[in-house]
This record gives C-alpha cells, structure tokens and sequence, in this order.
C-alpha cells in the first residue's frame, strides 16, 4: 500500500456445479493464499458460489440456502485477513433471484451488487433464471442473507476503505462490460479507482484478444485500473468452454495476464499502481471524478491498518512489487511495434519541419552536422520533408563544422552521411574563429572550462544562423528531450534554433529511430555509416581529443547514464513519481543490469538537481513537434518557474539508501 501500490488478484478456482460448500473450501483456501502474498482486494468468477452453468438448478431453495450459508461462512472464516473479496452468487431479494457480486471484508458482507445487463442471446439466457434489478421494482428492499440484512443496490456501490482512502473500487458482472455504457463509467466518474469485474464469459475463436481489447479501452477511458476475473475450470461443457481468463490492465496498459485455459494457474497477482491512477486523473482535467452524481451507495471499509481514520503514511505496509516496470518505457518491446513508432516519429518530424519552412517561405534548411547521433536523426527528418514537399535534398545544407575536439571518425561519418543522403555539404573550421574570440575576451585557450567549451557551441550557432540568413533559410535544431530535462545545452548555443525536430524524442529512443532508418535504407554507405554513429560514444566533442585521436569528453560519464535518466524523467512527468517511489521503481527495473543501487541514487540526485536548475533553458525553447506523451515545451506540456526550488524533492532523496 505504501507509495500507492495495492496488490490484487483474480482467482479462478476449480468450481463444484451446485455445491456451493465444496466452492466455499475453494474460495476460503485462495483467499488465505492470496492474503499470505499481501493481496488486498481479490476477486472471484461470476456465480462463483454455484458455478455459471446450473441452468435452472438456479430456482431451488436448496441452493439458495446453501450459498446465503457458504457466504457467512467465507465472511467468518476470513474475517481475520486484511483484504476484500469480491464473489459471484445468486442472490434473492424482494421475491426475484438476482446475479450478484458479494463483497466481503475482515467477517462483514458489506454490499451486494446486482448484475445490471442481462444476456439473453446466443448461447446466453439469463433472463430464464435472473431478474433485471429495477430501482422502481425493488424499492428499499434489501436481501435477507440468513436474517442479515445488507446493502444492495441496482445503481452499484463504491467501496471505500477509511484506513487508506485512495483504495476505492467498484464492481460489474460480465455483460455490463459490454455494453454501449458499462456501470464502470458511472463508478469511475464518482471517484473509483479501480473496476473489478466478476464474469462467466465462454471461450471461442478471437474472443480473449477482443475481450482483453475492450477492457485496455475502458480502463483507458476511465483512467482506472480494470481487474477481470473468469470463470474456468468445472463449468459444465454442454454447449460451452471457460477458460478461466484473468488479466489486470491499468490505465489502457496490460500489467498481467493469466492466460485462457491454464489450468495449472488458478490466481493472478500483482499491483495497482493508484498514484499513478490519480496523478492521471488530476492532470487531464475533463475526467469527471468527483463531479459525477452517482445514485448508488458509498460503502466503508477498513483493512485495520489505522485505529482511527487514514492511517499515515509510513505505516502503511509496503507491497512487494512483482510486476515488471521497463528499463526502457519510451521504447516498445515489440519489434513491429517498434518499427511503426519509429516510422511514425520521422514522418511526425518531417511533417512539422515541412509545414514551418513552407510557411516561412524558406529557400533552405540549414543544419549542423557532427557525425553524432541528434544531428543525424535531424538530418533524415529534414531529408524526409524535402521529399514530402517533392524538392531536391540539395535544399538541405548540411555544415560540419570541425574544432578542437573533432575527430576524424565523428567528422568522415558526417560527410559520408550527407553525401549518402544527396544533401549539400559544407565544411566550416572554427578554430580560428574560436580564438579570436578568445582574444577579445582575455581568456587562456589552454584552461578547458566551461568559457572553452561554451565559445565553440556558440560559435557553432552563429555560423547556423548567419549562413541561414544568406541561404533565405532556417536553421533546424538538433537538441534531444533527455538533454532539455537535463538542461545540458549551451544557452544560446545548440540550445537555440529556428525549429527542433528532437525537442519532443528522448536520447534512449533516438537510437531506435536512427537504428530503423539503418536498417530500411538500400544505401549500403548510408546503412554502415548510421551504424558507425550508433556505436559512437555521445559527446559534444568541445575538448581536445585523447592521444590516440578518440574523442576524450563522454557525455554521460558527467551527466550520467541516458538510459537511467529517460527512466527518471518518464516516470516524474508520466506517472508523477516522488524520489522515494522513483528510486523503489528504478531499483526493481535495473535489479540485474550494470547500475548498482548507489549508481541509481547517485544519478537520481543528479536528474532532480539539474531538472530544476535548468528550467530556464527549457522556458524558452525554439518550437518544435510534440511526438510522445512525455514533452517539455514550455507552451503545451511543461509549465514551471525558473526559480522553483527542489528542497522537498531533496529532502526525500536525503533519506534513501
């Protein structure tokens, strides 16, 4: 529970048709297994207590009696573990039999919420056996489980637990799902977090990928976690198949999956990430939490975590984490997947390139080319547009612009790539330039500070933007995302251009894109070279290179790892993490590469340290396409004062380890 994660599971036990006692032993059995893992909220199929298939065993009293009975007992023999239960059974109230879920927590059943869309098509005829639950038709009628009353409402109920208030869920059964307007989306808007759904649907061809399909929509929608429990093993086969397939999605995201007929496997478990829930739902703010009636009942409950009200938050207990979190969560995993981003991203910076050098009349595009990884990604987006406009690459003039710490393999790997490409070259040295401006500024070529190395990224922009100016052109930036979060730029140096085609990509998945390209072109130069830049380390290439004439200044031996910093700038702007919840996060995603735990924290410091001091670069950013969901660009994503001040992010870092 700390740091917002609740760890659920769906359960699919082996059912007993119409013996709810043998069903009984199974769900109490489970859930004394789930609650050993630290499960807080578990749920079961839809008419769990007698199996989906009774037919019309449903209309006996036996079996009634025997469910109501089972119920308590669950109720009793769990009454000591700290979760919730969520149970399908049949339910009468008010002369009619009703398909339920019976929530269940610490020996009270709390609510009983009846299935609102009723299937009568198809190999479907629940109207047979259940009646339509109808707020006119019921009343305030409440069942009668072994002469104790309970909550039961045809509008749903929203279960709230007083000890942790964020853990809110609500429940609907199968079909409700289905429909054109699910109960889910009046839960959500009234403030649930997470939907657990209760259900019997058979398996048939094409139907899990639909079925999973929906509910990646309906959590996405509702910015909720959505937990889907089915029905399995022991239902009758007459004329049907269940599988017993249970996933977890989380705000359009999969988090696990127990997949259709794995029998060996009766529970799914893993955690809901509610902060990153919330933190959503107060971002975009035309969700409706909060401001949506909701005409069903509020329902506490308390897991006995604080003796009186929330408890705090250091004592809450901390959920072991089981899922997995990427290393990477700005690259797909899936290759295909990968390739249609990568796609998709050139063409969404050619198109934004294309429409302001139309715009602006320009007769060029000028670019600085060093042989490294952003300029060249620059460079095949600003070729991409010259072909969308049906002009010459020659319209693009590409300039290297060789100093101090130029090498010889960075400087041949920008002129192969722009001759590969059909681009128009130009080769201007600075040193010169660079030392004359020493001179008038009285500073020592031989003392590399911060003076040595920011003349060169300036005079590098003055070159830029004076040869746009008399080529009719604009000047197309190369900066990446990871470099502006970082603030490692040169202000007013390669901090400024006309238009950043980067601006919106981080350097972890610049790689990808650049690799894609590589990998797709049918120039075997132009292929081998983009390949050479690949395996080339970043620098800025501003200090003397090394005896050997390799280039002497990395990037990230100073900055830190790109690939831990994509990590920490994703999860601060995507998911709203704190340091502690970040560095718990990082830990478990990079718990078998090369960082260590101190590595992590040491970059974590630094990633916080130089995103807050360096958000006056950021406030004046060129314009450039947004390409992802993560942007910094001071106009649409990113709105923070220069002068904000880290201290309650640094004082939680202080006490990690």
């Amino acid at each position: 529970m700390k740091d917002g994660f609740i760890k659920v599971a769906a359960c699919s036990p082996k059912v007993v048709l119409a013996d709810p006692k043998a069903n009984a032993d199974a769900i109490i059995a489970a859930l004394h297994r789930a609650a050993a893992h630290g499960v807080r909220l578990a749920a079961f199929p839809e008419l769990a207590m007698t199996g989906y298939t009774c037919g019309d065993l449903f209309m006996h009293e036996l079996l009634l009696d025997s469910v109501e009975t089972e119920l308590l007992r669950i109720a009793r023999e769990t009454a000591n573990l700290r979760l919730a239960a969520v149970i399908g059974a049949p339910i009468r109230c008010a002369d009619k039999l009703y398909n339920c879920a019976v929530v269940i927590s610490r020996g009270v059943i709390l609510a009983v919420v009846p299935k609102t869309h009723m299937p009568n098509y198809g190999e479907f005829y629940e109207l047979r056996h259940f009646a339509v639950p109808s707020r006119t038709e019921l009343g305030s009628a409440a069942p009668y489980i072994d002469s104790l009353q309970t909550f039961f409402n045809p509008d749903g109920c929203i279960f709230l637990c007083t000890d942790y208030p964020d853990f809110r869920f609500g429940v609907e059964i199968c079909e409700d799902l289905w429909v054109a307007s699910p109960p889910s989306d009046k839960l959500a808007a009234a403030g649930a977090l997470i939907i657990v759904n209760c259900s019997a649907g058979d398996e048939i061809i094409g139907k899990a990928d639909y079925r999973k399909r929906i509910t990646e929509v309906q959590s996405a929608k509702n910015i909720c976690a959505y937990l889907y429990c089915g029905a399995g093993e022991g239902e009758s086969t007459s004329d049907m198949v269940f599988s017993g397939h249970c996933f977890a999605y989380e705000n359009g995201t999969l988090l696990a999956e127990k997949a259709p007929f794995d029998y060996a496997n009766d529970m799914l478990i893993t955690e809901i990430d509610l902060g990153r829930l919330l933190y959503d739902r107060r971002r975009v703010n035309s969700f409706c939490a909060g401001n949506a009636a909701h005409p069903g009942l509020f329902v506490d409950f308390s897991l006995g975590f604080g003796s009186c009200g929330p408890a705090p938050r250091e004592d809450l207990p901390e959920t072991e984490l089981t899922r997995r979190f990427p290393r990477n969560p700005f690259v797909p995993h899936d290759e295909n997947e990968l390739n249609v981003r990568a796609k998709d991203i050139l063409t969404i910076q050619a198109l934004g390139l294309k429409r302001r050098l139309e715009h602006t009349h320009s007769m060029s595009a000028v670019i600085g080319i060093s042989g490294g990884l952003d300029s060249t990604l620059a460079l095949l987006a600003a070729a991409k547009a010259c072909d969308l406009m049906g002009i010459d690459r020659k319209f693009v003039h590409a300039v290297t612009m060789p100093c101090f710490g130029t090498t010889e393999h960075t400087k041949q790997n920008a002129v192969v790539l722009c001759n590969s490409l059909g681009v128009t070259l130009h080769t201007i040295p600075l040193a010169d330039s660079v030392r004359s401006h020493f001179r008038d500024i009285g500073h020592d070529e031989t003392c590399h500070n911060v003076v040595y190395e920011n003349a060169q990224a300036r005079m590098r922009t003055l070159v830029l933007m004076d040869l746009a100016n008399a080529l009719n052109g604009l000047v197309v930036g190369t900066g990446d995302l990871s470099e502006l979060a970082l603030g490692w730029a040169t202000y007013n140096g390669d901090h400024m251009s006309m238009y950043g085609v980067n601006a919106g990509i981080p350097k972890t998945l610049i790689k990808y894109v650049v690799r894609y390209y590589a990998l797709h072109c049918e120039n075997p130069a132009l292929h081998d070279t983009l390949n050479a830049i690949l395996e080339t380390p970043i620098s800025p290439e501003l200090l003397p290179a090394d005896e050997k004439g390799n280039i002497a200044q990395k990037t990230e031996d100073l900055v830190g790892p790109y690939e831990l910093h994509d990590f920490f700038l994703y999860y601060v702007l995507r998911w709203g993490c704190p340091p502690a919840k970040l560095f718990r996060i990082a830990k478990q995603a990079f718990r078998e590469s090369e960082f260590s735990n101190e590595t992590i924290l040491k970059w974590l410091k630094n990633f916080y340290r130089r995103f807050f001091n360096q958000q006056f670069k950021r406030n004046c950013l060129p314009d450039g396409p947004k390409v992802g969901s993560v942007c910094l660009s001071p106009r649409g994503d990113w709105r923070m004062p220069s002068d904000a001040v880290q201290r309650l992010w640094a004082d939680e870092i202080q006490n990690l380890s």
